[in-house]
C-alpha cells in the first residue's frame, strides 16, 4: 500500500498554495470588503454571489449552500479528488516533492493519484499526436484538411491539434513504454481492449485535445479523414471517464477564460474549427461543446467565469448557429434555458448559413468579428424563427403567429422591456399592439397556472402547430385588458394624466380633452378609461370630483370600472399649490404634452417608415411621395409646437 503523506508536507502545501489563485481557476472573483473576495459558488446554482474567500486566512465559505474549508478541501470538492490526490495535485503545481510515511515514496507509477495519472497519460498522448501530425507522411491528409480551412502549422501548434496514426496500436505502445498500465489506458479512454489485446481508441483521424478549465488535457475529439475508415461517424469523442464529463467541459475554455472574465462576454460556437477561427480572428472568448448539446452544467461553468450576477450590469453570451434547420433547433433549445442566465443572450447567424470557420475562410477575420458584433437578441431570433412558420399574409397565419410568439414575450425576465418587445412583435406580425398585449397577458396567466400545477404544460407555440386558433373577437379584446405596466414611463405618465382628469378636472378644459386622441394611450386599459371620459361628455367643471368620477365609471367599459375607482383616489407623485390645492400647472401641462407627444411621435415614425419603403420601391408615385413628405413636415412642426407649450 502507498504510504501516507507526511503531516509537515501537507502543512507546507497549504501554506504555499494561494487559495485565491486556485479558486480563480474556477470562479471569477471581485472584492467583497477588507480582506475578502466573492463570486458565484461552484457548488450550487445562484444568481447573486455568496461564495467568499479570505486569502490571508486561506479559507473559503459559501453562505448560500454552507460549504467551506481550506485550499485542499476546495480542490477535493471542485475536482472530485480524495484528500491525498488533492494534496498531490497542489504539490505538483508548486513543484514540491512529497514524502510519505510507512515506507517512504510510493511504488513507481503511484507517486501521483489516479486522476493525476490519467491526466499525465493524456498529456503524453497529446504530445504524441501533435508530433505525428507535423512529422509523419500519413498525416498529410490531416495537414491538408487544416490548410484547406485556413489553419497553418502555427495554428495547429497553438491549439495542440494532432494526428492519430492509422495502424491502431502506436499510441498504446508509446504509453506503455512510458510506464502506463493497460488498466490506466483503458480507464482513460485512450485505448480499447479487444481479443488481441489493446488497440488505440482513435485511428487515422485528426484529433483536438479537450482541456479542462485548469488547462489539463482530459479527452480528445477526433475527425474522420479517410473514406475507408470503418467508423462512419464524422466525429468521435472520448467516452466519459473519471476525468472527462462532456456535460461540463467546453472546448477552448482554458484559453478563453481570461477573455471571458475580462470582457464578461462568452461566444458559444458549434465546432473545434469554429473555436480556432474565432480565436485567430480576435474573438478570444469563444468555446464549444464536445459532442453534446449546450446544457445546464455548461451554463453554470460560464456563469461563474463571466460573473453572471443579478446585481451587476448584464454580461453577454452569444451563440453562433448554422442557418439550417438543425441550427435553428439548437438555437431554440438554447432559448429554452435562457431563464437560467442573468446575462443577455444573443444569436449570430452568418449570411448563407456559414459557420465561423467557413466565414473566416471566405471573407477574412473582420467578417468573423462583425458576425459576433452584429448578433441579435436571443428573444428576437426566437420570435422570428417561431413566426416564420406561419403565413403572415393571411389572417389565420397572423393569429397563429401571434399566439405562438406570445409565450416568448411573456417569458422575458426584464418585465420593463415587455411593452417595447410587444410593440415590436406586433409590427413583425402586422397586427395591432393591443392584440399582442392581450395574448401576452393570456400566456402569462397560463404560465402562472401551470407553474402552480393547475394544468399540463403546453406552450401556446406548441398548440399553434396542431390547431387553427380563431382570431379573438372585438368583444373579447374589450372584456379583457392586460394590467398596465407602470414600469414603462410612458404608461406611468398616462396613468397620472388620467388621475388628474378624474381628481382635478378643473386643471383642464374641453379643448385639452379634445386634443387628446384615444390612440395616444398605449395601455389598452388606460385607453378604455379615456373612452369613459369622452363618453361621459368630456370635462364638466360643475360636477364635484366624486360625481364626475362616478359618471366616468358608468360610461367606461365594465372591465375598467375598478381601475376608474382606483385612479380617482390614488395619490399623485407631485407637489400641490398651497393656495389652490391643485397640482402645479407645469406638472399637469407636462403630462398632457407627454401623452400627446407619444402619439405624435408614433405618427412621425410611421410616416418615416412609409417614406423609407417608398424610397426602396422603384414604382413609387412621385406625387404620393411629395404628399407624404409634406405630411411628415407638418407633423414635425406640430411636435415642435407641442414641446414649446411646456418650455
Amino acid at each position: 500500500m502507498a504510504g501516507r503523506i507526511k503531516a509537515d508536507d501537507i502543512a507546507l502545501v497549504k501554506e504555499r498554495s494561494s487559495i485565491e489563485d486556485v479558486v480563480r481557476e474556477h470562479v471569477t472573483l471581485r472584492p467583497a470588503g477588507p480582506g475578502s473576495m466573492k463570486g458565484l459558488c461552484p457548488f450550487h446554482d445562484e444568481k447573486t454571489p455568496s461564495f467568499n474567500i479570505r486569502p490571508a486566512v486561506g479559507a473559503w465559505h459559501c453562505f448560500g449552500c454552507g460549504e467551506g474549508g481550506d485550499v485542499i478541501s476546495f480542490v477535493q470538492k471542485v475536482e472530485h479528488l480524495t484528500f491525498a490526490e488533492a494534496v498531490e495535485r497542489l504539490a505538483q503545481k508548486l513543484g514540491m516533492e512529497l514524502t510519505y510515511e510507512q515506507g517512504g515514496r510510493p511504488r513507481d507509477g503511484e507517486s501521483l493519484g489516479r486522476r493525476s495519472r490519467l491526466v499525465e497519460a493524456h498529456r503524453v498522448a497529446q504530445e504524441f499526436y501533435a508530433h505525428a501530425l507535423l512529422n509523419t507522411p500519413e498525416a498529410r491528409a490531416g495537414r491538408d484538411f487544416l490548410r484547406a480551412r485556413g489553419f497553418d502549422g502555427k495554428a495547429a501548434e497553438r491549439f495542440g491539434v494532432g494526428f492519430a496514426p492509422r495502424g491502431g496500436e502506436e499510441l498504446s505502445r508509446h504509453l506503455r513504454s512510458k510506464g502506463f498500465s493497460d488498466e490506466e489506458l483503458t480507464l482513460a479512454g485512450l485505448s480499447g481492449r479487444g481479443s488481441r489485446g489493446l488497440y488505440d481508441r482513435f485511428r487515422g483521424r485528426l484529433v483536438w485535445p479537450i482541456r479542462d478549465i485548469t488547462g489539463d488535457t482530459v479527452g480528445f475529439g477526433a475527425r474522420r479523414l479517410f473514406d475507408d475508415d470503418r467508423i462512419a461517424a464524422k466525429y468521435l469523442n472520448t467516452s466519459e471517464t473519471p476525468i472527462y464529463k462532456k456535460s461540463n467541459v467546453l472546448y477552448g475554455l482554458d484559453a478563453a477564460k481570461k477573455a471571458i472574465a475580462a470582457e464578461r462576454k462568452a461566444v458559444v460556437v458549434e465546432g473545434y474549427t469554429d473555436v480556432m477561427a474565432c480565436h485567430l480572428a480576435g474573438i478570444e472568448g469563444a468555446v464549444a461543446t464536445c459532442g453534446t448539446a449546450f446544457g445546464i452544467d455548461h451554463i453554470k461553468v460560464l456563469r461563474r467565469i463571466m460573473r453572471d450576477e443579478a446585481d451587476l450590469a448584464p454580461a453577454r453570451v452569444i451563440f453562433t448557429f448554422d442557418g439550417d434547420a438543425a441550427g435553428q433547433k439548437a438555437a431554440m433549445r438554447a432559448f429554452g434555458e435562457d431563464q437560467r442566465w442573468a446575462s443577455q443572450s444573443f444569436v449570430a447567424v452568418a449570411e448563407q448559413g456559414m459557420d465561423p470557420c467557413d466565414l473566416r475562410l471566405a471573407k477574412g477575420d473582420a467578417a468573423v468579428r462583425h458576425l459576433v458584433e452584429d448578433a441579435v437578441p436571443m428573444f428576437e431570433f426566437a420570435v422570428r424563427t417561431t413566426i416564420n412558420r406561419f403565413d403572415l399574409s393571411t389572417a389565420e397565419g397572423r393569429v397563429q403567429g401571434m399566439r405562438a410568439a406570445a409565450p416568448i414575450v411573456a417569458s422575458i425576465r426584464d418585465t420593463s422591456m415587455r411593452p417595447e418587445y410587444t410593440r415590436t412583435v406586433a409590427g413583425w406580425i402586422g397586427v395591432e399592439v393591443e392584440q399582442v398585449q392581450a395574448e401576452v397577458a393570456r400566456a402569462g396567466r397560463m404560465a402562472a397556472r401551470e407553474a402552480k400545477g393547475e394544468g399540463p404544460r403546453q406552450g401556446a407555440q406548441h398548440r399553434a402547430d396542431t390547431e387553427v386558433v380563431p382570431e379573438p373577437s372585438a368583444e373579447e379584446l374589450r372584456s379583457s385588458f392586460p394590467a398596465p405596466d407602470l414600469r414603462d414611463p410612458v404608461v406611468f405618465a398616462e396613468r397620472q394624466l388620467l388621475q388628474c382628469l378624474l381628481q382635478f378636472p378643473t386643471c383642464y378644459d374641453a379643448a385639452d380633452v379634445d386634443a387628446i386622441a384615444v390612440e395616444s394611450f398605449s395601455a389598452p386599459a388606460h385607453r378604455a378609461v379615456f373612452d369613459g371620459v369622452r363618453a361621459a361628455g368630456g370635462i364638466q367643471p360643475a360636477l364635484s370630483a366624486k360625481a364626475w368620477a362616478d359618471k366616468v365609471a358608468e360610461a367606461a367599459p365594465l372591465a375598467v370600472r375598478g381601475l376608474v375607482s382606483e385612479l380617482a383616489v390614488a395619490p399623485l407623485p407631485t407637489r400641490f399649490d398651497k393656495a389652490t390645492g391643485l397640482p402645479e400647472r407645469r406638472y399637469t401641462r407636462a403630462l398632457l404634452v407627454r401623452v400627446q407627444e407619444v402619439a405624435l411621435t408614433r405618427r412621425i415614425a410611421d410616416a418615416m417608415s412609409a417614406m423609407r419603403r417608398m424610397a426602396a420601391d422603384p414604382h413609387t408615385d412621385p406625387a404620393r411621395a411629395r404628399a407624404l413628405s409634406g405630411e411628415l413636415q407638418e407633423l414635425q412642426r406640430e411636435l415642435a409646437a407641442l414641446r414649446d407649450k411646456v418650455d
